[in-house]
């Protein structure tokens, strides 16, 4: 009996079989010699073959059970590489909106700079070096920032000649979500006031993301969109009433909204909503430390 379970458990057929056999054939032909009985014939099923059909079930179980692990593993790795492409895209996404925001401020340095030299007198001449010192350095770096951009950008890709957008857009952006048929609401709180313009544009873009993904995933019917300006940090929040977290919002959308809060060093949150539906919960610090 053990031996016919071993055969089982821990052969592949046509092994398996012929290892049946073996241990039948000599029960069977001493049987057979003395008299073969139908009672022979039913030990032989039940104590030989019972044990091996048991262990031949029990190894396609375990095999069953180890391909579903392996599979699931496969999934976890695939679902992990999907992640990491997406926030190695949204990373390049964000480094060439950053570029566009510093080539303008090192342009605006330049210009200002040169417009500055250009008042001074001779008897400023020192100064008028200085700046002309300053005016080149600018434009040395707006020219290393076009070689940045050539690096950063995918096949096909220009120099986008629109203005980055940010939160005085979000007027814009909730009629193009009323647009698709979600009930948007905006509430301020506080004192507006002027923000740099990398914090302007993740802000812009991380409620851009919540309304995507409420419109995307949350089958919501309602949607409320919150600033709140601090003395040092910019709240937003993104509420919906639609199926909340679980019903598949968030995925790499809310990896990238990561990334963009975590450049500033700021927080982010993303759960079920008071009552039902999602919220996404972002704090972004409006001013460098120590200023």
């Amino acid at each position: 009996m053990l031996v016919s379970f071993t055969l089982g458990a821990e052969l592949d057929a046509p092994r398996s079989v012929l290892g049946l056999g073996a241990v039948a054939a000599p029960f069977l032909a001493m049987s057979a010699v003395e008299g073969l009985e139908p009672s022979d014939l039913a030990a032989a099923l039940v104590f030989i073959g019972g044990p091996w059909a048991v262990g031949l079930v029990l190894r396609q179980r375990t095999a069953r059970t180890a391909e579903a692990v392996d599979r699931a593993a496969r999934l976890e790795r695939d679902r992990a590489a999907e992640n990491a492409a997406a926030v190695a895209q949204e990373r390049l996404r964000i480094a060439r909106e950053l570029h566009d925001i510093v080539s303008h401020s090192i342009s605006v340095v330049a210009i200002q700079t040169q417009a500055v030299r250009r008042r001074l007198g001779p008897e400023q001449a020192r100064e008028a070096q200085d700046l002309a010192e300053v005016e080149t350095t600018a434009r040395q770096a707006m020219a290393e920032m076009r070689r940045l951009f050539g690096v950063l950008r995918a096949e096909g890709d220009s120099p986008s000649l629109a203005p980055q957008p940010g939160l005085g857009e979000l007027d814009r952006l909730a009629e193009q979500a009323r647009g698709a048929g979600l009930a948007v609401e905006l509430r301020v709180a506080g004192e507006r006031i002027e923000l740099p313009p990398g914090v302007d544009l993740a802000a812009y873009r991380i409620v851009q993301e919540g309304l995507t993904n409420t419109l995307r995933h949350a089958s919501a019917q309602r949607a409320s969109v919150s600033l709140r300006y601090l003395p040092t940090t910019l709240e937003l929040t993104v509420e919906d009433d639609g199926r909340g977290p679980g019903g598949g919002a968030g995925g790499h959308g809310l990896a990238g909204i990561r990334e963009r809060v975590a450049l500033y060093g700021g927080t982010v949150e993303f759960g079920p909503a008071p009552g039902v539906g999602s919220r996404l919960a972002a704090t972004l610090p409006v001013r460098e430390q120590g200023r």
